[in-house]
């Protein structure tokens, strides 16, 4: 596949994922109460977590490969069967605790359990076709899961409950799942599976979901607490006014997931780190022509997307929209660390992930929900500060090293990424 054709597709592909996410959320929001979407909220930020948790152990590393040989098309076969594996050891045990315990969230997270092998499994297949450059396989497999979420969820009542909502999102990945399951047999066929080699010691996935614990699982989960000790609809408020921004959230994470392969095809360093800060400045952008758009919308349009949770997520747009913003220079800065380096940017992610807790918990005890939105503003601005401050010193540390290298052996061969 061409270039070109192959970055199309990708887009593509992303904003169909990221259609389908905000497209749950908001038929979470008309379909339910004040309480219940928080309800909700707190359940599919748990999935969240898990949903990073995944992609960055077996997802992340898995796009850090290049060619497609038979070890490419083994690794790949390997990573989602391990997803599959994996989310179905952790989601049963989920699934009959919580089906013991009282309440409603607890009845939606048994059935989270329940999907998440569908869930998880289907966005695995995603981070298989990126390796093998096969967007256009990952679309096929988006679209049918966007069609599939759009038909069961227009098939619910307003007063659905969270566990049947949950229900119905995971199981309407299923035939999706199906489709990528088959695509993917076809396009690795005879390629060995071995789960050993994830599961050893020095696995690069297991330093990328240390990053993501401390860069975004701490703050999401910060959230759950304050929303457990303080205000519970604090959950829904900054959830709600999150899911405006959905489509700017996939794509930030299909930056860092799926960026890669597609930034890899550029030979020079140089030009793959410019073309990294390029897309740094069209997706801040971008998040800030959403907000004004958000900011400016009328009321009854905004109740129609959000019902009665607009009001507060709508209180939130400036804070949500400036932290957006910010998170493009800092997840773009993160992307470029990890195709300089990919074992320098733990340190960053520890120190400003707890920097933005306390950020939030600050913002939160000063100015209640918009002090906290406004502190993770100040927290993802702290970030994307470091980020490119740490590729700018790797820059002229490696720059330095090629030219003392010319100067020394001219002949050398350039190395490998």
């Amino acid at each position: 596949m061409r270039a070109r054709t192959a970055v199309l597709c990708s887009v593509a592909d992303q904003g169909v994922a990221a259609l389908t996410n905000i497209l749950v959320l908001v038929a979470a929001a008309r379909l339910t109460t004040v309480s219940d979407f928080a309800r909700f909220s707190a359940v599919y930020l748990v999935f969240t977590v898990l949903l990073g948790v995944s992609g960055a152990y077996t997802g992340q590393p898995l796009v850090l490969l290049r060619g497609a040989g038979e070890e490419t098309r083994g690794a790949c076969r390997s990573a989602v069967v391990f997803t599959v594996l994996v989310s179905a050891a952790v989601g049963a045990p989920l699934a009959a605790v919580c089906a013991l315990l009282p309440g409603d969230t607890a009845g939606a997270l048994a059935m989270l359990g329940l999907v998440l092998p569908v869930v998880l499994g289907q966005d695995a297949v995603r981070y298989a076709f990126s390796t093998l450059h096969k967007p256009h396989l990952a679309l096929a497999s988006d679209l049918l899961r966007l069609a599939g979420v759009l038909t069961a969820l227009s098939a619910q009542t307003y007063g659905s409950s969270p566990a049947r909502l949950v229900t119905v999102w995971g199981l309407s990945a299923l035939p999706a799942l199906l489709l990528s399951a088959v695509l993917l047999h076809r396009a690795t066929a005879r390629a060995p599976v071995r789960l050993r080699p994830l599961l050893r010691r020095g696995h690069l996935g297991q330093r990328f979901t240390v990053e993501f614990g401390v860069g975004n699982a701490t703050g999401q989960l910060s959230v759950l607490g304050l929303g457990a000790v303080g205000n519970p609809l604090l959950v829904g408020a900054l959830r709600g006014a999150t899911t405006l921004f959905g489509p700017l959230n996939v794509l930030y994470t299909s930056a860092t997931s799926f960026g890669p392969p597609l930034l890899g095809r550029i030979a020079d360093e140089r030009r793959r780190v410019r073309a990294t800060a390029a897309l740094a400045a069209v997706l801040a952008a971008t998040a800030a022509l959403w907000a004004t758009a958000l900011a400016l919308l009328p009321a009854g349009a905004g109740r129609h997307l959000l019902g009665d949770t607009w009001p507060t997520a709508a209180a939130l747009l400036p804070a949500t929209g400036s932290q957006y913003a910010a998170m493009a220079a800092g997840t773009c800065g993160l992307l470029a660390l990890r195709m300089l380096d990919p074992r320098t940017t733990l340190a960053i992610q520890v120190v400003f992930s707890l920097t933005s807790v306390a950020f939030l918990a600050g913002g939160y005890a000063v100015g209640g929900v918009p002090g906290a939105a406004w502190g993770l503003f100040l927290g993802s601005l702290c970030k994307a500060t470091a980020t490119w401050i740490r590729v700018a010193r790797l820059r002229r540390r490696t720059g330095a090293a090629d030219g003392v290298t010319a100067d020394a052996a001219p002949s050398a061969a350039p190395g490998t990424y």
